[in-house]
């Protein structure tokens, strides 16, 4: 596969490793992105390896909770300016109440909402709003207590960031400070039984090449393994993680304290894993004057 200047510039700003690496990393993987940023992780070229997929869709998640049932919801819309439109979070927000009594998205989307599906209300404010939008994610918990939190709201109920914690046990403030802990740190999982096997595969195989990048004994090597993949269940689970409230703790011993369970949490951002194309705004108006 052809290595083009805009693949190595795309792993150099998602890695911080230099131009001859980037290059050399596409080249050992034939072009595989996400190999080629194991690859350097592995040789310890990677700066920052962890990439942020670059957000591409607008417009909010909404949460409601009824009693101890949670649900999040993201509608997405092309620019933020509908999102920040009346009619829109007013249809986002009845969108999220439909939410509370389905099972799944797809569910939701052939659901009622004032005599009309979901889906057919979405394509008549299309028609109105003269934007493509539509319901894209939905996600449910359930516990004794369920405390709802967004971030950087937009209005009341919805915003950039929705987060769901379910408990058993403890109270809304405890539940409050999880959720805002949830929306900083962004945990891969709520434990390591329920943390995808792929990913704890895909993490001890790095950390089993750049043990033995290091040439040590294979006993040591395999010592440091086992303390790497320890810190590594720490920093992606939400139960191993330090509590933003109070470092010393971490998040299950603070739940432990405070007399909970936290039996499920949901966190949802607008545009998560969608990537756009990055469009120069300016060129594109010059070109629509000129009829092009």
């Amino acid at each position: 596969m052809a290595i083009t200047a805009a693949m190595v510039k795309e792993l150099r700003d998602s890695t911080g490793a230099g131009m001859m690496d980037a290059k050399k990393a596409l080249t050992e993987t034939d072009g595989d992105m996400d190999a080629a940023v194991d690859w350097l992780r592995t040789k310890g070229l990677a700066k920052a390896a962890k990439k942020s997929g670059r957000t591409a869709a607008e417009g909010l998640v909404a949460v409601k909770v009824d009693g101890g049932t949670g649900v999040a919801v993201e509608v997405n819309s092309e620019t933020d300016f509908v999102a920040k439109n009346a009619d829109f979070q007013k249809m986002v927000s009845d969108i999220a109440g439909v939410a509370l009594t389905v099972s799944d998205v797809e569910a939701l989307k052939e659901a009622d909402m004032g005599g009309k599906k979901v889906n057919d209300v979405i394509t008549d404010k299309v028609a109105t709003i003269g934007e493509n939008m539509s319901v894209r994610r939905m996600a449910k918990v359930d516990g004794q207590t369920v405390v709802s939190y967004i971030h950087n709201a937009a209005t009341d109920g919805m915003g950039k960031i929705g987060v769901l914690v379910a408990l058993n046990g403890g109270d809304e403030a405890f539940g409050r400070q999880v959720a805002m802990h949830i929306a900083a740190t962004n945990p891969a999982a709520l434990d390591e039984a329920s943390l995808d096997p792929a990913i704890v595969e895909k993490e001890r195989q790095i950390q089993i090449d750049i043990a033995r990048e290091s040439g040590k004994p294979e006993q040591v090597i395999e010592k440091m393994i086992e303390g790497r993949m320890r810190k590594f269940m720490a920093e992606v689970t939400l139960l191993g993680q330090a509590f933003v409230i109070n470092p010393d703790l971490t998040v299950a011993q603070a739940a432990k304290e405070a007399g909970a369970e936290i039996v499920g949490y949901v966190r949802l951002e607008v545009g998560e894993g969608i990537e756009k194309k990055d469009e120069d705004f300016a060129a594109e108006v010059a070109k629509t004057a000129a009829g092009g």
